[in-house]
């Protein structure tokens, strides 16, 4: 049986629940809250708790926190908060239950093990259903390892699912699904060649927020796109999450990574909770204070506004809400080593309390110039699912964006559309139309091709149509307009040519994405063809048709070996990682501007012509003694060309890529490579040549 622990007032500061040498203090934010308890518990799975402390206004209560001091409560401790206030009818935007049992928002671990969320989302106690939050012992051997320092315009960024990569039966990780099986994967990371992984969410989500239908085909949320913990690890990625090692078995991974000199990005969603709209289930927010968190109809305050699609917008720019965003920020640069942060619909964050867009959003600012987050990448999805657009217009500087019009305008040049060039060669270096007016840089794009929402890279070359109907929805979710070329058959298909022309058109959209101005994004399976069978919206399958297939590194060795070997590429040359735009004018006291376009003839773009699907471009190396110079060739029609090279002094080009080759022979290292013969080569259709000189 359990001591009952004394208690004394405690302090607002600090939030959460923290450690002290001599017990616990506890403090959370309610502002129009009239009754608060805070409810103990042996373990995440005990049903009754061992002690419950009602806090008092004349005691536990300073201006909106609530808090109180557990003398001697150790470590590892579970604990639920119950809330009750005054005026609790939805017209008023608030929905105290004070039945309802409330994880708190800064807990650093929580635990699922009894959760149900069906529970949560009608009236009554559901302390037997609900979430846990833990007393987390923060103590942690760093072994001298920091937040990675990297220089953005040298990054190459792979998004990868932390369970999808591990969880197939051919991953031979000893616990697959979990931050301790990537660990293990670390070194084909590092053989690939990447500088950073982007880790789909793994702050703590609820698996069982999927709709109905989904749910019923046995499906639950695997993406994670359904945070209610923003400061706890994902426990459904931890070995022993009911021990509360969530936060030790995160900075292992962490500091595993860095020790391969790979940087951690986090997937992060401060647009909506999983808390949904009228009808969701009471978590933590809700519970606390509705009216502060999230975005409400003006009329009536039962109604959520709903900018995500998710049911609920996340009120950012409340004072309350955007010092929580940051301050959670902070805490995962500062404490867990984080190195960045990609933002999901960040464009949900620029809206002010009546749901405007802000000219400078408080919070996208405060992100931008905490002292804390300097050195800290940020990265944002431009966009939000109510139609505001921002690519370019992002509110702030430093922001990397996601670039959607570089994704479609390589998406639509690779299925053959006409007449793009000038559009293509602007993508191609960094959407300067987009950044360079406004001071910003080329690091400030982040281009990509494919991404966890939609096709694969092998199901772009493979499926003109979307085939979701495994998700329970009647084939109505994922996008429909992917901008894609089945090569000429729908799916998987015997037929050589078309297998070859797919493989084509995969080297040719790693090839593109590499030698691009900005920072490259790759999706984590590309390289070895993994298929998802044309499901573009693969967000609730947590099985083998989303993970990662181990099998295809050798089915596929071609492929990966040539998306390392591209990758490589772009590494030895920082031609091709500029930190400034480039000008086409003559660099320092180097004869030969930086650039110079081609069409079908030297020197002669087709800008204008509507039928071109030919570009060509010469790159000045940064500097002559260290980097050779690039011609780079791409054809995107369906005949051979005769290309010219142009003449370079005391030079020769040498044959590095030719994506219509085949393996070994597409990728050519600088110690193989023999000068070209001549002032011409032959170009095959649908494909992209490099040459070094």
């Amino acid at each position: 049986m359990n001591k009952t622990y004394k208690t004394s007032p405690g302090s607002p500061y600090p939030v959460g629940s923290r450690l002290k040498e001599d017990g616990v203090n506890f403090s959370i934010f309610s502002r129009h809250a009239t009754e608060v308890e805070l409810l103990l518990y042996d373990s995440s799975a005990s049903l009754e708790p061992f002690q419950i402390i009602p806090l008092h206004t004349e005691f536990n209560k300073t201006f909106y926190s609530w808090h109180v001091y557990l003398h001697e409560l150790p470590a590892g401790t579970w604990y639920t908060w119950r809330m009750d206030g005054s005026d609790d009818t939805p017209q008023s935007g608030l929905r105290f239950d004070k039945e309802k049992h409330l994880l708190d928002p800064f807990a650093r671990a929580v635990s699922d093990k009894l959760w149900h969320r069906d529970k949560a989302c009608v009236p009554g106690d559901n302390g037997h259903t609900a979430m846990r939050s833990l007393v987390a012992d923060g103590r942690y051997d760093w072994e001298g390892d920091k937040p990675f320092s990297f220089k953005s315009e040298n990054a190459i960024i792979y998004e990868l699912h932390v369970g999808g990569f591990t969880n197939h039966k051919l991953s031979g990780t000893t616990n697959p699904g979990t931050f301790s099986a990537l660990i293990e994967k670390i070194p084909y990371l590092k053989k690939l060649g990447i500088t950073h992984v982007e880790l789909l969410p793994v702050m703590a989500f609820d698996e069982q927020d999927v709709p109905r239908g989904t749910a019923a085909l046995g499906l639950k949320n695997y993406w994670g796109y359904s945070t209610h913990s923003f400061f706890s690890p994902h426990p459904g990625y931890c070995v022993t999450p009911e021990d509360g090692t969530h936060i030790q078995e995160f900075r292992d991974l962490v500091k595993a990574l860095h020790k391969a000199e790979i940087g951690v990005i986090m997937d992060v969603v401060f647009n909506h909770t999983s808390e949904a709209g009228a009808d969701g289930p009471v978590i933590n927010f809700r519970g606390i204070g509705s009216s502060i968190f999230y975005h409400l109809d003006a009329v009536d305050k039962s109604k959520y506004r709903d900018y995500t699609g998710c049911g609920n917008t996340v009120n950012a720019n409340h004072p309350v809400v955007a010092s929580f965003i940051i301050s959670c920020l902070e805490y995962w640069v500062r404490e867990m080593h984080v190195d960045g942060f990609r933002f999901d619909l960040a464009s949900a964050m620029a809206r002010g309390e009546n749901g405007d867009v802000l000219q400078d959003p408080p919070v996208l600012w405060g992100i931008e110039l905490s002292e804390q987050l300097a050195k800290t990448k940020l990265i944002a999805e431009a966009w939000d699912a109510a139609g505001l657009y921002q690519v370019g217009s992002f509110p702030g500087y430093r922001w990397g964006e996601w670039n959607g019009k570089y994704r479609d305008t390589v998406r639509r040049f690779l299925r053959g559309d006409r007449g793009l060039i000038a559009e293509l060669a602007t993508r191609l270096c960094a959407s300067s139309d987009l950044y360079k007016h406004q001071g910003r840089l080329p690091i400030n794009s982040i281009n990509f091709v494919t991404c966890h929402d939609g096709f694969t890279l092998n199901d772009m070359v493979s499926y003109n149509h979307k085939h979701n109907l495994a998700n329970g929805e009647d084939n109505r979710d994922g996008c429909n307009h992917d901008m894609t070329y089945n090569c000429g058959v729908e799916g998987e298909t015997d037929d050589l040519r078309i297998i070859d022309l797919r493989k084509k058109q995969v080297k040719n959209s790693y090839a593109i994405l590499l030698l691009s101005q900005g920072v490259p994004m790759l999706l984590a399976g590309d390289e070895v063809l993994n298929t998802q069978h044309g499901n573009n919206n693969g967000y609730c399958q947590d099985n083998e048709l989303t993970w990662f297939d181990w099998s295809l590194t050798e089915k596929n060795s071609d492929i990966l070996r040539f998306v390392q070997q591209m990758i490589a590429l772009r590494k030895r040359h920082p031609s091709l990682m500029r930190r400034r735009f480039l000008t086409g004018e003559k660099m320092g006291e180097r004869p030969i501007a930086d650039i110079r376009w081609h069409g079908t003839e030297l020197d002669a773009p087709q800008w204008q012509d509507p039928d071109s699907q030919v570009l060509a471009f010469t790159l000045a190396a940064v500097s002559a003694n260290k980097e050779a110079d690039l011609h780079i060739i791409m054809n995107m029609s369906d005949n051979e060309l005769i290309m010219p090279l142009p003449v370079i002094q005391e030079q020769q080009w040498h044959l590095a890529i030719d994506t219509a080759l085949r393996s070994p022979f597409d990728t050519i290292v600088p110690a193989k490579q023999v000068p070209i013969k001549g002032f011409s080569y032959p170009v095959q259709a649908r494909s992209v040549v490099v040459f070094e000189s």
